[in-house]
């Protein structure tokens, strides 16, 4: 029996098949086949969970126990987890491959570890193998989403002392210390100097922040310039292994979003140090000046994507933000950049997190404005008039990424703008992004992008026109949409949906002290022009194709 296969653990498949694939013979050349019943003591590690550091007090407890076979680390592989939604095709590569890299790391490390293929959850062969004795022991880390952390605890209950949730180490922030400040008007910033403070990052001897001044947003917001080179991204190509779970996800979710052609992310904590160093030295300089802008063509820029490694544990976040600190005190790159990157992870990636353990599970249903038409077609074919909402599309649905403008200013604002109904738009962006997962995304979505919770989280809503979008990139010259026209068949919609959005939405508006404006400069429009906005937006939203309840689950039909 295969260490890593356990016992007939996927109940579907035969597990002579497995022994003769990449990853189970590579495991074989450094592990001895033992039976999961042999063990009386497992770790589990989730998929994102995958800090080595983390777990070294477990993994020298294994050690010390290896010669009687006590405890080894398990991971699981569930279909149904991978199967409930159509996922993005390069992130279920992504995620498992990564597990069964960091699996491997372990066995080359003379740990005993147990690999789990099963098409049932991934607490079902943890349950069965608890029931079978009593004196079992399974430890595991809190998992970071709801609805996984919830099945731990009733493992829990259900297994009276044989369960040991152990608290979640994998972020900066105690979200304990802070979930009781989550309420409209507690900022971001105010959470994010706190932290700067605690931490030292970029702050002087007298305790007040390098170069007199928290943020440099006001610097950040550049268009990028004709001439400006742009530096390649990193790209790993895959190994055995990871091409083994290309094929298993092409043959195992053939529904799924994408495809897995041209995977080129790292699946290894080596290989994702590499790409942090790399856009530490190249790219850095010029993120902060650029990280609003967009570019055809052009999706990276001066972007890391290093949030898919933070988020599934193969990067430390600290130490992330020390590299880029340690840049700038050695003048390799511009304090407005290295705050702005620190921000992204120390400021905005905690806050979220804590954000979301105060607001679930009840934000899940947020829907402020009451929106209830479903998901435009493009986002699942990535086919629309608008370039702009096009080429936002493109890098998701090719690479499973996109940075955070094209997220917010263009595919979440324009989802708003013809009025989605935002749980569809978040069930879209859990799937379709690499990066994401529940705890990070959903905040994103239903908190900042599309304003769902009623301004908890972010400070207005975010819906932008034509103008914005023609500002911040060149995505405008050669739309079949004309971005100086306001009304009619040829006008940018963003610029009627924006101020229809303004006129039906007035009372959020009106509340709002930052945007209440924008509601004495529609009300100030002639008439005539204002019946123009209302027909155009009216004729566009009723024209989106949109996709039936139950897209996510299969491939998608309009």
């Amino acid at each position: 029996m295969n260490q890593l296969t356990a016992q007939n653990t996927t109940q579907d498949q035969p597990q002579t098949h497995l022994g003769d694939r990449p990853f189970y013979q590579e495991i074989d050349r450094h592990l001895p086949r033992i039976p999961l019943s042999e063990f009386q003591h497992l770790v589990y590690i989730h998929v994102d969970q995958l800090r080595m550091h983390a777990w070294e007090p477990w993994i020298e407890q294994c050690r010390n126990a290896q010669k009687e076979q006590k405890t080894a680390f398990v991971f699981i592989e569930s279909r149904e987890k991978w199967g409930q939604i159509a996922h993005h095709k390069k992130k279920a590569t992504f995620i498992l491959s990564s597990a069964r890299h960091f699996a491997l790391e372990l066995a080359v490390r003379d740990v005993p570890v147990v690999y789990v293929a099963t098409k049932k959850t991934f607490v079902d062969p943890l349950a069965r193998w608890l029931a079978q004795d009593s004196n079992r022991r399974l430890t595991c880390m809190e998992p970071s989403e709801w609805d996984e952390r919830g099945l731990f605890q009733d493992l829990a209950s259900t297994y009276h002392g044989q369960v040991d949730i152990q608290p979640n180490t994998l972020f900066i922030a105690d979200a304990e210390r802070w979930r009781q400040k989550i309420a409209p008007g507690f900022r971001m910033e105010t959470f994010y100097r706190a932290l700067r403070k605690e931490s030292g990052l970029l702050m002087d001897e007298k305790g007040q922040p390098e170069g007199g001044t928290w943020n440099y947003d006001a610097e950040n917001r550049k268009k990028i310039p004709k001439g400006l080179s742009i530096p390649e991204s990193g790209r790993v190509e895959p190994d055995a292994i990871t091409q083994e779970v290309m094929t298993m996800v092409e043959e195992w979710f053939p529904g799924g979003l994408g495809d897995t052609q041209g995977f080129a992310y790292a699946v290894t904590q080596a290989q994702a140090m590499a790409l942090a160093q790399e856009f530490i030295d190249e790219r850095l300089a010029n993120f902060g000046p650029y990280e609003d802008a967009m570019a055809l063509d052009e999706p990276i820029l001066f972007h890391s994507r290093l949030s898919l490694y933070m988020n599934n544990g193969l990067l430390d976040p600290m130490e992330l933000c020390g590299m880029a600190h340690q840049a700038y005190q050695e003048g390799r790159v511009p304090i407005q950049s290295v705050e702005g990157f620190i921000r992204q992870i120390l400021g905005w990636r905690e806050y979220i997190r804590v954000y979301y353990e105060a607001m679930m599970p009840e934000v899940r249903e947020a829907n402020h404005f009451g929106f209830t038409r479903g998901l435009p077609e493009a986002y699942w074919t990535g086919e629309h008039a608008c370039k702009c909402v096009s080429q936002s599309l493109k890098p998701v649905l090719e690479e499973a990424w996109s940075h955070h403008i094209p997220r917010l200013m263009v595919l979440s604002s324009f989802s708003n703008l013809i009025q989605t109904d935002p749980r569809e738009l978040n069930k879209w962006f859990l799937l379709a992004y690499a990066d994401a997962h529940e705890w990070v995304e959903l905040p994103n979505v239903l908190g900042m992008s599309t304003f769902a919770d009623g301004g908890v989280l972010a400070s207005k809503p975010y819906v932008s026109g034509g103008a914005y979008i023609n500002k911040m990139s060149n995505y405008c010259s050669g739309c079949s949409y004309n971005v100086k026209e306001k009304t009619g068949p040829t006008a940018c919609p963003f610029n009627y949906l924006y101020w229809n959005f303004v006129d039906q939405q007035r009372d959020t508006f009106t509340q709002n002290g930052r945007v209440n404006f924008m509601v004495n400069s529609f009300d100030k429009k002639s008439e005539d022009e204002k019946a123009a906005i209302r027909q155009s937006a009216q004729t566009f939203i009723e024209a989106q194709p949109r996709l039936e309840p139950g897209w996510e689950t299969s491939t998608p039909t309009s």
